[in-house]
């Protein structure tokens, strides 16, 4: 899937218990796409850090970052080391990756 076709997709709901997540093959599909995000080493989660030239910038990116994760109904772990913001997506619910972790990534990236 790539990021354009992300970009036009809106995250579902993921609150079926029994929903599995998604494969390392599949989430390697998906990461081969993205631009700069990483795959955990237990392919559970996927990661990304944003440099900004000082602390404002970075609480600026946080800011709309967090717009994007309310209109989405997802929403990532945000760590900020004063001018860095390092971003995780997983799913919580299915404890690994769906597409909506991509889809959050995708739209992060298209605002950045």
């Amino acid at each position: 899937m790539n990021q354009k076709e992300l970009l036009k997709k809106k995250c579902i709901p993921c609150e079926d218990k029994n929903l599995k997540p998604m494969s390392r093959a599949d989430a390697q599909d998906y990461i081969d796409e993205s631009h700069g995000w990483t795959l955990s080493a237990d392919a559970k989660k996927i990661s990304k850090e944003y440099k900004f030239q000082d602390f404002i910038g970075a609480i600026n990116f946080v800011e709309r970052v967090a717009d994007v994760a309310e209109e989405e109904g997802h929403h990532p772990d945000i760590h900020i080391h004063y001018n860095k913001v390092l971003l995780e997506l997983w799913t919580h619910t299915i404890d690994g990756l769906s597409e909506n972790d991509f889809i959050v990534a995708a739209k992060v990236d298209a605002m950045s």
